[in-house]
């Protein structure tokens, strides 16, 4: 007999088991709803889809967790937490940070800080996460920033200890509070610094763009916005690459014969990034808020309810992706758009960056380990409110 479905998202259970507790979820009940919390999950890839594209209905502004929401508070003024118009118009001035050129400029940088980590590590026994993937996303987002060199791992470990919830942690605790008000006030006096001495950075062309408000009047960002942005790109460019590197060397440990198609052909270097996405996304979902009454597989969504977007459970579901638990790098990915990135208007920024970086880590990994084998008993797995992943992935080098 099947134990009863539950869906705890703060859970020990589900940041270490997600895929079955969603597969469940697909099968019955693909719209999940929950007494206690008070909130409605989406699992099948249809629903997940459409939600992320209706953004009249799922709102944006409400917050980014469930404890966000519920404190009735206006969350900050940052692009996460918009809708269209507004979201657009923020978005036009981030984007300029993340175009094609933008971000192939940051390439060599990638590759250098990539070759670095790896020059120091022992291959008898390496931490994939702790030596590595933990490493250089932080530096090379936060480069981006404009965080100066000697104060990027710092800036890391406080944004890697503020997103940290242990299972069961539905809010912020005092340390991630702390740590949350030093990433802010770093980076708070940062923009006061760039205010007087601009560099090529994304804070410095934060402060000298200029936005069109819904009245058609020009105004600049708030020091206090620039600083919200600032700290968004920065935990998120260095937790989600993280946790997707790790996931890929995961992955390939179970899965020797993939790994050993990227020895062979590197050019499947791309398409395996696709599919560790899909398979193993480090984002196990994103959370709405309906602003109607809305119904979906039959089941009736009231107004103001918490709606998770469970973009993970969407990327196995068996009716869009052929043998979803299959972890398969020569899958064709023009079939159906993976949605680990995100979708619609709330599509990740930096997804062309983190597809890079992901894609030159394995390049290197290939050279560094062609043969390896995972410490399973030694590995740990840490979550965030939205995230998670390998915490520890230590890897003995063949």
């Amino acid at each position: 007999m099947q134990s009863q479905l539950t869906f705890d998202p703060y859970s020990e259970e589900f940041f270490a088991q997600p895929h079955e507790i969603y597969r469940r979820m697909r099968a019955e009940a693909p719209v999940y709803y929950h007494e206690d919390l008070d909130f409605y999950a989406l699992t099948r890839y249809e629903d997940v889809a459409a939600a992320a594209r209706d953004f009249q209905t799922y709102s944006s502004a409400g917050g980014l967790d469930l404890a966000m929401m519920r404190s009735g508070e206006e969350p900050p003024k940052a692009i996460l937490y918009m809708d269209p118009p507004e979201h657009g118009r923020m978005r036009g001035l981030v984007n300029k940070a993340f175009t094609p050129r933008a971000v192939e400029a940051q390439r060599a940088t990638v590759i250098e800080v990539v070759r670095r980590c790896l020059e120091s590590a022992d291959p008898r026994r390496f931490d994939v996460v702790q030596e590595f993937s933990a490493i250089f996303p932080g530096e090379v987002i936060t480069c981006m920033v404009g965080v100066p060199p000697a104060d990027r791992q710092q800036f890391r470990e406080w944004v890697q200890v503020a997103l940290s919830y242990q299972p069961g942690q539905t809010a912020p605790d005092e340390t991630t509070l702390t740590m949350l008000l030093n990433a802010a006030a770093y980076c708070y006096n940062l923009v006061l610094e760039r205010r007087t001495q601009p560099q090529d950075d994304m804070i410095s062309t934060l402060i000298a763009a200029e936005i069109q408000n819904e009245h058609g009047e020009t105004t600049s960002l708030a020091d206090d916005e620039i600083t919200v942005f600032a700290m968004l790109v920065g935990g998120a460019g260095t937790e989600t690459v993280t946790k997707l590197v790790a996931n890929a060397v995961a992955a390939f440990a179970r899965h020797p014969d993939q790994w050993q198609k990227l020895l062979d052909d590197r050019t499947k270097i791309p398409a395996a990034v696709e599919e560790v996405l899909r398979y193993d996304s480090p984002v196990l979902y994103t959370l709405r808020k309906t602003t109607r009454v809305v119904t979906v597989q039959g089941v009736t969504i009231p107004a103001g309810k918490p709606v998770f977007l469970c973009e993970v459970a969407a990327n196995r579901d068996p009716d869009v992706f052929p043998d979803p638990d299959v972890f398969d790098i020569d899958r064709d990915h023009r079939r159906a758009q993976q949605l680990a990135l995100g979708y619609g208007v709330h599509s990740c920024l930096g997804a062309a960056l983190g597809r890079m970086e992901t894609a030159i880590a394995l390049d290197h990994l290939l050279d560094f380990m062609p043969r390896y084998e995972v410490i399973w008993d030694e590995c740990r797995r840490v979550n965030a409110s939205t995230v998670a992943g390998w915490g520890q992935l230590p890897v003995r080098v063949g």
